[in-house]
């Protein structure tokens, strides 16, 4: 991608937040803390979530990606073996692996602040192999550019899901049934 996504500030989640992400995951949110980065088109593509589940269940994900359209784009690259080749580089390039650690004591010292989860990984593999594109997305995304290396390379090699608007469409939403417009999106007046 040419221009990644920029960065967001964190905020906390609207109604119509949650609702987006009910459609995008097909379920309601657990331990939901934050929007941690918005996509271009303004829905939520990243959420921060607690440490633990509301049931006390260890939840180490702090960021969780929720955008379909990007999940599937990253599942891509995934099949494509993009984190087998990521993760043969750590193991022969000193500098990555050092930025590599980085990004993942960066992970846990922002978990750790919310709640410690100790004896829990970060994520996504971190800090030795990748394991989970999606989650090293997310992190970059919620982070901003710089933090997370692979992450960021992940998000390079992105095609823009955004371009094609929201990936879901809250009743709400300005735009959405316009005056003059009946359910099936046509003026009434064409309609009649």
């Amino acid at each position: 991608m040419e221009t990644p996504p920029p960065p967001t500030p964190r905020t906390e989640p609207t109604d119509a937040d949650v609702e987006a992400f009910k459609q995008q995951l097909g379920r309601p949110p657990r331990g939901l803390r934050a929007i941690a980065h918005r996509c271009p088109c303004g829905q939520p593509d990243v959420v921060e979530t607690a440490p633990r589940l509301p049931d006390g269940t260890p939840f180490p994900t702090l960021y969780y990606l929720t955008c379909p359209r990007a999940a599937s784009a990253i599942g891509t690259l995934e099949a494509d073996g993009v984190m087998k080749e990521m993760t043969e580089r750590l193991a022969s390039d000193p500098e990555l692996a050092a930025a590599y650690r980085a990004a993942h004591e960066d992970y846990i010292r922002r978990r750790d602040e919310i709640e410690e989860l100790t004896g829990f990984p970060s994520a996504g593999g971190m800090p030795d192999r990748v394991k989970c594109l999606h989650v090293l997305v997310a992190h970059s995304l919620a982070a901003g550019p710089g933090v997370n290396p692979l992450g960021d390379e992940a998000i390079a090699m992105l095609p823009e899901w955004w371009r094609k608007g929201p990936c879901v469409t809250l009743p709400d939403e300005p735009g959405k049934n316009e005056p003059g417009e009946n359910e099936s999106g046509k003026n009434e007046e064409d309609a009649q």
